[in-house]
């Protein structure tokens, strides 16, 4: 018989072996035989979307993220509300901020319409997401699927498990620890603020009370968004908010971070000379984000019997 204190050895090892094991079901050729043009309509929906208006491609990226850190990539934040059911919708980070769920309806609209009841909701946000990210001059990635739709929601998850834009470094470390996520991949998905706006009640209290701020910068920004009121007017995460570069990593060296988590990220700590090195080194941050996104895509999948396909990304079946 083994000994006990052979045991959390031998779980860790079971453990490490399952999480490889689901990881390994999802592949980018999961629907080649049973919807083959998925990615291409999938591409064109969304390349439509941001071209329309190139803010959505930035919304879906955000779409994503916080779908992941909610009991995993499985399309939970999609779910509406019904008179049984509270989705994550209402959610303190997703509430009147979270956007780009018709989207997402059309595009599944037309995978439906081409393959039915095959493709996820999951999938079809984790590859909308990228190509949004492509469509404004992004790196692109091969997208594991096969992800499986919840038929739960966590409103209680959504409000404690997504990052805070007034977070401290270490609780984004922590954050994205609980998610298996290390600093390196925390500090690359940050990148994901390249693009789109912020609300001015996110970033008021950095701009009238922070000090480690560009006193220009500052200005300019109390410029919309008042001390009192105002707080749903916008202003761009970095100056160019509708396209994917490294400019978001050269304000945060500049003390121009909007939000105070992301200029948290430089500030005498742990992740100042990997921000540097993303600001002088687009490159670098491209690979590295998407090999983060795909990482972070992993969070959790539901596969195999788990979950289900939904028809309709707004309601369980």
């Amino acid at each position: 018989m083994a000994s006990n204190s052979s045991f959390p050895i031998v779980a860790a090892i079971i453990v490490s072996l399952l999480v490889c094991l689901t990881n390994a079901q999802l592949s980018p050729n999961f629907y080649t035989r049973t919807c083959p043009n998925v990615q291409r309509i999938v591409r064109n929906a969304t390349t439509q979307a941001v071209r329309r208006e190139p803010r959505m491609g930035a919304s879906i990226l955000r779409m994503f993220f916080h779908d992941c850190f909610v009991n995993g990539c499985d399309a939970s934040v999609l779910l509406d509300d019904t008179a049984t059911f509270t989705g994550e919708k209402t959610a303190r980070p997703n509430q009147n901020s979270l956007r780009g769920f018709e989207v997402i309806d059309t595009i599944k609209s037309r995978v439906e319409a081409a393959c039915n009841a095959t493709v996820s909701c999951a999938d079809i946000l984790a590859l909308a997401a990228r190509d949004g990210v492509v469509q404004l001059g992004g790196p692109s990635w091969a997208v594991p699927l096969g992800r499986r739709d919840a038929r739960t929601a966590s409103l209680s998850g959504a409000n404690s498990q997504i990052p805070s834009p007034f977070s401290s470094l270490a609780t984004l470390i922590s954050s994205f620890a609980a998610q298996g996520l290390n600093a390196r991949d925390m500090t690359a998905l940050s990148g994901g603020h390249a693009i789109g706006l912020a609300r001015c009640t996110t970033f008021r209290n950095r701009i009238y009370n922070e000090t480690n701020i560009d006193a220009s910068f500052a200005t300019t920004r109390r410029t919309n968004c008042p001390a009192s009121g105002g707080d749903a007017n916008l202003a761009p995460l970095d100056r160019t908010p509708n396209r994917f570069d490294n400019n978001y990593y050269q304000n945060l060296v500049a003390r121009r971070g909007l939000l105070h988590s992301d200029q948290e990220l430089f500030n005498g700590g742990s992740q100042d000379a990997l921000v540097r090195t993303y600001s002088n080194n687009y490159r670098a941050f491209a690979s590295d984000f998407a090999a983060a996104m795909v990482k972070m895509g992993n969070i959790s999948p539901l596969t195999g019997r788990n979950g289900e396909i939904r028809r309709n990304c707004r309601v369980v079946n």
